[in-house]
């Protein structure tokens, strides 16, 4: 299988061999199942000092005649904490305990109880990761994602940039892939959520674009553009298949040896 090396302006530098595992056999169901394993429920839960963090000490004493004694004033005995008090006499109030105002929850969920991880077999991430890989070269996969177009009959799939891509500012970035995309330059757009989610933390929306894939000593500059290097590349960073995916010249001498590197575990 063979493709081309397209240059920063758009023009065909020279034809290169495909690594093997752009050949793989795409496989959905192993795909999926490796995605859901990908994804990790947030902690739930209240913090562990949350409603603890007063002045609130002791158990109120009834007692007659002592320090700190709530003998005939129909107190309950509780934490309370002072907030002035003269000789004997204390202002008090209760805090603590859940059936104070500010006090903690009684019976709150227990962050460590909600971390659900799946497991996956490593043949089967493996197997998972060359079919991601194999799908970005599927004219098939990218046009069933991508409903707008309706043809990529101008660009040869994968699409492979040299290397000298990374090195580029964003708006020259931009420049570029406009030149060698075309119709399939698909830019992260940022929308406004409609619905109740803006008063949740959730104002905005972010469409996923297209990805660079860069070889393990390279770095894309900005962050308008999505971009991983090959031994961070996850099944998540290309499912659905068929995402659009710019790999650069090392990106593709890096795949020849996928095997050996670690690939499905995210770069920290």
């Amino acid at each position: 299988m063979k493709s081309q090396i397209i240059s920063i302006e758009g023009k065909k530098i020279k034809d290169i061999e495909l690594p093997k595992v752009f050949s793989s056999k795409i496989r959905e169901d192993i795909l999926k199942k490796t995605f859901e394993s990908e994804q990790i429920a947030h902690p739930y839960g209240p913090s562990f000092v949350a409603g603890r963090q007063h002045s609130a000490s002791g158990i109120i004493r009834h007692i007659r005649h002592k320090w700190k004694s709530g003998y005939g004033r129909g107190m309950s005995r509780i934490p309370r904490k002072i907030h002035w008090r003269r000789g004997t006499q204390f202002y008090w109030i209760g805090a603590e305990v859940s059936g104070t105002r500010g006090g903690r929850r009684a019976h709150g969920p227990r962050p460590e109880g909600t971390v659900q991880i799946r497991k996956i077999n490593k043949k089967e991430r493996k197997l998972a990761i060359f079919s991601a890989i194999a799908a970005t070269a599927s004219s098939d996969k990218v046009i069933g994602r991508y409903n707008r177009i309706d043809e990529i009959k101008e660009v040869a799939l994968p699409v492979i940039v040299e290397s000298k891509i990374s090195e580029l500012k964003t708006k020259e970035l931009i420049n570029a892939l406009d030149k060698i995309l075309g119709k399939l330059s698909i830019q992260k757009e940022k929308n406004y959520r409609s619905g109740k989610g803006k008063l949740r933390n959730r104002k905005y929306k972010n469409s996923r674009g297209l990805i660079i894939i860069t070889g393990n000593d390279e770095k894309i500059k900005t962050d308008m553009i999505e971009s991983v290097r090959v031994k961070g590349l996850m099944v998540s960073d290309l499912y659905p298949s068929g995402r659009i995916a710019v790999y650069t010249e090392k990106a593709i001498k890096d795949l020849e040896n996928i095997d050996k590197v670690n690939a499905g575990v995210k770069e920290k």
